[in-house]
């Protein structure tokens, strides 16, 4: 293999990978500011594949909450509007059976968003972080600690805006 080919030629001799998250301040005295660098595809990758775990199940989790709240508090408006028409003698409709039922079942939605959210974030984080850790390797470059937290937020970004239904497309 030729010496160009070897990554070892230009990782610094002492190096260690840094601890996960290992994130520093981007500006301020230069006594404070102390970048950490990856310069292995298999570190690269770990933390492009950690971040994205992050990212992907802290956003799932938060949008399967939002909706159990949502449904939740329109089941206990039915329920409770379905209590008023019982006691003015109006009628009840056919919510209180059915709805409790529902009710019941609600806490499985941010499980089931937590197990999907882990899969996306498995396969998203692992072909994002190779391809991170082949541009980089090839051209030599280091890669910072944010680098891989950034591209993990792009990631959830992507997965957010391709949710919605685009009206005109080609």
């Amino acid at each position: 293999m030729p010496a160009s080919a070897n990554t070892s030629t230009w990782v610094p001799e002492n190096y260690t990978t840094p601890s996960f998250p290992s994130l520093y301040w981007l500006v301020g005295p230069a006594n404070l500011v102390q970048p950490r660098f990856l310069y292995h595809v298999r570190d690269i990758w770990r933390f492009t594949l950690f971040w994205t775990i992050i990212i992907f199940e802290t956003v799932h989790l938060l949008a399967g909450t939002y909706a159990v709240v949502i449904v939740w508090w329109g089941r206990r408006n039915r329920l409770e509007e379905n209590g008023k028409r019982k006691s003015e003698g109006k009628g009840a409709t056919k919510v209180g059976e059915d709805s409790v039922k529902q009710i019941k079942v609600l806490w499985l939605v941010p499980v089931v968003y937590g197990i999907v959210a882990g899969v996306e974030a498995v396969l998203a984080g692992s072909v994002v972080g190779l391809i991170l850790g082949a541009v980089y390797n090839a051209g030599g470059f280091k890669v910072s600690t944010w680098i891989p937290f950034v591209w993990s937020l792009v990631s959830v970004l992507v997965l957010i805006v391709s949710s919605f239904s685009i009206q005109g497309g080609l």
